[in-house]
């Protein structure tokens, strides 16, 4: 008999809540088999069978916290005797039997908080269909479903009551309908919630502002995005020239890119740029790895995959570990201005936003050009308010000039 443990997901990972166990007890296995999902505090991880056998008992259920070497199931040599399943009960005689059993349906994929929000619905989270990322249920599916059944369970005009309004008088009570839900948070949601905090409390955080016009980037985009798209396989973005553009920046005023160390600043030469991801569970940020080091195209592959990984719960430690400089885009949301918060222990976030076609003065002449707010959260601690200010200047330098990006990024 051998055993299924937590293993070492991580320096800083200390914990995870059991998800979703993806064999059940008496299943056949083979060694590199995924048996069960664990829930950390930054991704989900499958945990795999070792060697071949059958699942002999689950000891920790989905939603249980473990710790690193927990036992989570045991496992019995291959060709013992599978589990007998538990008997069907009789059935009643309101309930007539089917001439013919159906066959057995796949067992959806789901995190634990997905689980819970169903339960919370009062849904069996089976019905519930999903909208894709590979058969796994979303916070999103389970909020459409609930929708909609309420849409159809909705009663028409003509059965509504008609309003009846109170009665004046001085002991009137009015009565409404003040629905609650009370829904746990997920362990990720948890850690990111303390972490903010905590940003907040530690470091003395100042957000600066400036305005560029993306013409010019506008332009490129659209002059070489067949080219570029045939030519490499992927969409020219904004994420690459912006990439550049801080790269560039922080080439010229190194202290953001740097973090403290008690009384120390630890000024980084190299950079690799963290890439904010909005996923059903919560925000994550991916790092791109020596990104001063890719090209316009290398950069938006790698930014596009990282945030497939990330919204597919595929991220591993290492995507997530380190980042030197964080970039958060809310103009995906509509977002117009912000104030960013430090992805500690990083001392500078760049916030981008919604393009926005305003009027400007240009040449003493009033143009319509579409403008975009850029947000620059950091450490007062380590950077100076005129040293962020530059700092600033210098990326809408740089994007308004793209062709610079070649020789600054």
């Amino acid at each position: 008999m051998t055993q299924i443990t937590v293993p070492e997901v991580g320096e800083s990972v200390t914990e995870a809540t059991v998800g979703e166990w993806l064999k059940k007890p008496g299943d056949i296995i083979k060694a590199g088999d995924a048996v069960v999902e664990l829930e950390t505090d930054k991704v989900n991880l499958e945990i795999t069978a070792n060697e071949d056998g059958v699942l002999a008992e689950i000891l920790k259920p989905s939603g249980d916290t473990v710790v690193v070497g927990d036992i989570l199931a045991t496992v019995a040599p291959a060709g013992s005797q599978p589990a007998a399943p538990a008997p069907k009960p009789e059935p009643t005689p309101e309930a007539p039997v089917a001439s013919a059993p159906a066959p057995a349906s796949t067992p959806v994929r789901a995190t634990p908080d997905v689980r819970r929000l169903a339960d919370e619905k009062g849904i069996d989270i089976n019905e519930v269909p999903t909208s894709g990322n590979k058969g796994r249920v979303t916070h999103s599916d389970v909020e459409s479903y609930v929708q909609a059944q309420t849409m159809r369970t909705a009663p028409t005009p003509a059965t509504e009551k008609p309003f009846v309004a109170p009665t004046p008088s001085t002991d009137t009570e009015l009565v409404e309908d003040r629905r609650t839900e009370r829904i746990k948070m997920s362990r990720r949601r948890i850690t990111i919630a303390n972490r903010l905090v905590s940003a907040q409390h530690t470091a003395a955080m100042l957000t600066t502002f400036n305005e560029v016009d993306m013409s010019r980037i506008l332009d490129i985009r659209q002059r070489h995005r067949d080219a570029f798209e045939k030519r490499h396989g992927i969409r020219l973005g904004f994420m690459s020239f912006f990439t550049k553009a801080s790269i560039g920046a922080l080439k010229a005023f190194p202290r953001l890119n740097a973090e403290i160390d008690g009384e120390d600043m630890l000024i980084k030469h190299y950079y690799d740029i963290g890439v904010a991801v909005s996923t059903d569970n919560g925000l994550v940020v991916p790092v791109v790895r020596n990104a001063d080091e890719l090209n316009f195209a290398a950069l938006e592959k790698e930014i596009a995959a990282l945030a497939t990984k990330a919204r597919e719960n595929k991220l591993s430690i290492a995507d997530l570990q380190g980042g030197t400089f964080t970039i958060t885009n809310g103009g995906t949301f509509g977002s117009l201005l912000s104030t960013p918060i430090l992805n500690a222990p990083q001392v500078a976030i760049l916030g981008m936003h919604k393009i926005e076609e305003r009027p400007v003065v240009v040449n003493k002449e009033i143009v319509i050009r579409p403008m975009m707010y850029l947000a620059l959260s950091y450490d007062h601690r380590i950077v100076d308010g005129s040293e962020a200010v530059r700092f600033l200047a210098l990326i809408k330098e740089l994007l308004e000039d793209p062709e610079s990006l070649l020789l600054e990024g």
